[in-house]
């Protein structure tokens, strides 16, 4: 009988964490057939000494361990350790999972049931972090998101609207999209998976249970995925590699061809910025900025300085009431006391078509 669900753990350095994430994968209570697939990217420390000792334990208690990786002087990526680990196995059902995570017990099962239900979907669920007050804008967001808004909030810089450690799915679905970039550090491989299932039809479904603890430490691969901070750095970064870039171009992709005109709610850095990063095209789509700043306000309008066109653009900035959406909004949320989100809920707009948040 084929295998139900492998639980993919790519492994890089990982000595502090596995005792404590292995063991979660012992106590899931789910009781169909699943394996455990482990690729070792490159690690330095004792990470394959606890998982040779823990591929015992799981399968004296069923669980088949599926080892493979390298030795080579660096690691070659998140990315291709994934697709390595996914290409091992042999589960019908891929439950991802990072090695300094740890699973609550009925994770696999309850993803395994809401995966059946919603084939063609990345299923993900609530996380608790650890330190419990870290980035606690972030965890708020990962799990108040409604429904809806799993698919209206996937151009904001948080990134996918379910995070990679939740990750399940079925391999069918997987092939179809995947696999995974293999890009290397810096290289944001969930983002450029998630976007591509999005343009190939694919839903998004959470588990509204906290079913992961999150960890949060200075070592994670998150922190080095680059951001894009403007056109200075794009020898350095690479700008086809960042995360800013790929945002715009999905916006312009997935939305701006149906609308018309827009407005870009920000007349500060943020709002110029994505206005300077659009396309010429895109951007004679903007009819104006607004904002609350009386002194922005006053300003009247922005001049795209650098601009080829002549005359050179120069777009009205206008109180948020006097403007008209839909709005693309590069303010960021829960951040001014509620005040924005107040100005916004005001206008009776409807997110995904009125407005999308780009903040």
């Amino acid at each position: 009988m084929r295998t139900q669900v492998s639980v993919i753990l790519p492994i890089h350095n990982a000595e502090p964490w596995l005792e404590e994430c292995l063991k979660s994968v012992l106590q899931q209570d789910f009781e169909g057939s699943m394996e455990l697939s482990v690729f070792n990217d490159a690690s330095k420390d004792k990470s394959m000494a606890i998982v040779e000792k823990w591929k015992m334990k799981l399968e004296g208690s069923g669980i088949p361990v599926v080892i493979g990786g390298h030795n080579s002087p660096s690691p070659r990526g998140v990315g291709y350790s994934k697709n390595q680990a996914i290409a091992q196995s042999s589960g019908s059902y891929l439950c991802f999972l990072d090695s300094d995570d740890v699973m609550m017990p009925q994770r696999v099962r309850l993803q395994l049931d809401a995966a059946t239900l919603h084939p063609t979907s990345i299923i993900g669920c609530q996380v608790r972090r650890e330190p419990p007050n870290s980035m606690e804008r972030y965890t708020r967001w990962i799990n108040q998101l409604e429904p809806d808004q799993l698919l209206t909030q996937v151009f904001t810089s948080n990134g996918p609207t379910v995070i990679m450690p939740t990750w399940f799915c079925s391999r069918a679905w997987f092939s179809h999209v995947g696999p995974f970039s293999e890009g290397g550090r810096g290289v944001p491989e969930d983002l450029l998976f998630f976007y591509e299932h999005l343009r190939k039809g694919g839903g998004v479904f959470r588990v509204d249970q906290s079913l992961l603890l999150y960890r949060y430490h200075p070592s994670a691969a998150t922190h080095y995925i680059l951001e894009y901070a403007g056109p200075q750095d794009e020898g350095r970064m690479g700008r086809g590699n960042t995360i800013w870039t790929h945002r715009v171009r999905f916006l312009e992709e997935r939305v701006l061809p149906h609308w018309a005109t827009f407005t870009i709610w920000n007349a500060g850095r943020q709002g110029r910025r994505l206005y300077r990063s659009l396309t010429a095209g895109a951007r004679r789509k903007v009819v104006a900025f607004c904002d609350v700043d009386e002194n922005k306000i006053k300003k009247g309008f922005y001049c795209y300085e650098d601009s080829q066109e002549r005359p050179k653009p120069r777009v009205p900035i206008l109180h948020f009431r006097a403007a008209q959406p839909p709005f693309v909004i590069c303010v960021k949320l829960d951040l001014t006391g509620g005040a924005f989100e107040d100005n916004l809920r005001s206008l009776h707009l409807q997110e995904g078509r009125n407005f999308l948040h780009f903040s």
